[in-house]
């Protein structure tokens, strides 16, 4: 039989038992509800007839005359027409006697009040009649609900009992097979490609179970064909990275040592293959070393780590390991959408190239101090030239002094930034902090560069107001950076146009920009702009500098907390920004 028959067999089953049960229990309430309504509707009308009959009696005066008569009446009539009870017609013809009488002519007053008595007797007979009824009829009532509710408890019982055994018994024409299902997948999954399923019947599991048993039968003979291989891939790639110079640890996701080559075990003074297999968190209380590597959340970290018999230099790369998940539909590897399953961490020595580095900043600092002192010696002769005390020149020669002028001025600077780098490279740079006041600072800069501005007839404008909270910094250096702005955004303005310096306060920090409105950077070129001795290409009318001035720049901003950053377009010029935080 078909899971699917047998689940509609048993759901119409289920079906039948509820509309069984749901039927009596709807017909002992239609027998409990007419015998309520037999009470409430016969009966309490008729006391409600006698009632309002005796206020009339009780309330107005006798004989009755007029409405109250007519009223009187109604209520009697009303009364006859709801005769219910054995006894109670003789009643209310005596009633409908009592009432002639009352209401006789020429009457006396003692008729009368012979007549009004018996009315009362009557009246109260018929409430009496009705009451014993209601008495009798709520006990056959309370009777027929306490039967009621005993076929109904025993219904009940009846279907839950048929209910019980259903739920007991009826899952396991599915769960069980289901479970032996699970069960022999999570077989597969351990590589368990022998497991086979046995169904009997012609069912859909019997038919699932000789496809799971193809599938396990292919599934072992393609690890029977292929476990050599990737034996000796995994071998070969175990050597690759035992043969490597670059210390390499290998964690899985569970934080275990997946891998852990001979130049890593040297490094951190550990046996590698017996950290195989073992927790790092455990590793790490032991090792100092190993403690910084992994937990250091900064990747591609130089360190400094004593090796080969002096100080070394490592630079630290942390790489994921991706594991490719497969699309349920294309069968596919993505990829893109791979979960991780574990970490590598590469040391690779550079202590050479450290040492290079080293050398190569010293010469720089060596050479641009010494070349410091005979530029400053040439402009200080030129500057005796230009005294005519020491004799006169023509145009030409005036011309040709002034242009070496200038290139000495370039050289000054130049060199001057070389030693600024210097000094950041070998970390010797020295800040002098003191609470400043950001306005000041950006006026100093202005006033610095106001010549230069007047030459190409630059309009400065300075956006700031007062009483702006103090920063906490290095003055020369911050002016030197918004200096270095300055001259930048007056090289690359035209004549008559205006730069703008602006000088605000932005969620605690003090933000200085400085705005020109030339040609602008193209965006290609932005990211790279902090980068040391990268030069914008230029047209040829502006002469580039050395590549280093927005370098330093960042270098001191970054030393003093801040951040630094550019936002240009093409045609509308550029804004080069710098925030520092407000002194506290």
């Amino acid at each position: 039989m078909k899971i699917k028959t047998k689940l509609r067999l048993g759901f119409g089953f289920l079906f039948i038992v509820v509309l069984f049960f749901g039927a009596i229990s709807l017909f002992y309430m239609n027998q409990i509800s007419l015998s309520s309504k037999v009470i409430l509707k016969d009966n309490y009308e008729t006391l409600s007839y006698t009632s309002k009959m005796r206020a009339v009696l009780d309330e107005q005066p006798l004989p009755l005359s007029g409405a109250t008569r007519e009223e009187f009446e109604r209520y009697m009539t009303m009364e006859g027409k709801n005769i219910t009870e054995k006894g109670e017609g003789a009643a209310v013809s005596a009633l409908g006697q009592a009432y002639q009488a009352m209401m006789l002519p020429g009457a006396t007053d003692d008729q009368v009040h012979e007549a009004v008595t018996a009315l009362r007797a009557e009246l109260r007979k018929i409430d009496q009649l009705n009451m014993a009824a209601i008495v009798r009829k709520n006990d056959t009532a309370q009777k027929a609900v306490e039967k009621a509710a005993l076929y109904v408890i025993f219904t009940a019982s009846i279907c839950f009992l048929i209910l019980f055994s259903f739920i007991v018994n009826f899952p396991g024409f599915v769960a069980n097979p289901l479970k032996e299902f699970s069960e022999a997948i999570r077989e597969i999954s351990r590589k368990n490609y022998k497991q086979r399923l046995e169904f009997n019947g012609t069912d859909e599991f019997s038919e699932l179970a000789v496809s799971f048993n193809t599938m396990a039968q292919e599934l072992n003979k393609w690890e029977n064909s292929n476990l050599s291989k990737i034996q000796s891939e995994k071998l070969r790639i175990e050597a690759i990275i035992e043969q490597m110079q670059d210390a390499i640890i290998g964690l899985n996701e569970k934080k275990e040592i997946l891998f852990f080559n001979k130049v890593a075990g040297e490094l951190l003074n550990l046996n590698g293959p017996e950290v195989i297999g073992k927790n790092a968190q455990e590793l790490m209380k032991k090792n100092d070393l190993l403690n910084r590597i992994l937990q250091d959340k900064t990747a591609e970290k130089t360190m400094k780590i004593y090796a080969d018999q002096k100080e070394s230099y490592f630079q630290l790369e942390k790489r994921e390991i991706t594991v490719p998940s497969y699309d349920a539909e294309a069968d596919v590897a993505m990829s893109q959408t791979g979960k991780t399953a574990g970490e590598v961490y590469i040391l690779k020595n550079i202590t050479q190239f450290k040492e290079l580095d080293e050398a190569k900043t010293n010469f720089i600092a060596t050479v641009s101090h010494e070349l410091k002192t005979p530029i400053s010696s040439i402009k200080m002769s030129l500057k005796l030239m230009d005294d005519e005390r020491v004799g006169l020149m023509n145009g030409e020669q005036k011309e040709l002094v002034q242009h070496i002028r200038e290139d000495c001025g370039r050289l000054l600077k130049i060199t001057s930034e070389l030693l600024d780098l210097a000094q950041v490279e070998t970390g010797n740079l020295q800040l002098n902090f003191v609470k400043s006041d950001p306005r000041k600072i950006a006026i100093y800069a202005m006033d610095s560069v106001r010549f230069q501005a007047e030459q190409k007839s630059i309009e400065l404008e300075l956006i700031s107001r007062n009483n702006l909270p103090k920063i906490y910094v290095d003055v020369e250096k911050t002016a030197w950076v918004l200096v270095n702005f300055l001259s930048n955004a007056l090289r690359y303005s035209p004549e008559k146009s205006k730069v703008v310096i602006q000088v605000i306060e932005n969620a605690e920090h003090i933000e200085f920009s400085v705005r020109d409105f030339g040609k602008g950077i193209e965006e290609v070129y932005q990211k790279r702009l902090f980068d040391k001795y990268f030069q914008v290409p230029t047209d040829g009318n502006n002469k580039s500098g050395s590549g280093l001035g927005l370098a330093i720049s960042k270098d001191f901003i970054a030393a003093e907390g801040g951040t630094i950053w550019v936002e240009s377009a093409l045609g509308e010029g550029s804004r080069f920004c710098f925030s520092l935080p407000v002194a506290v």
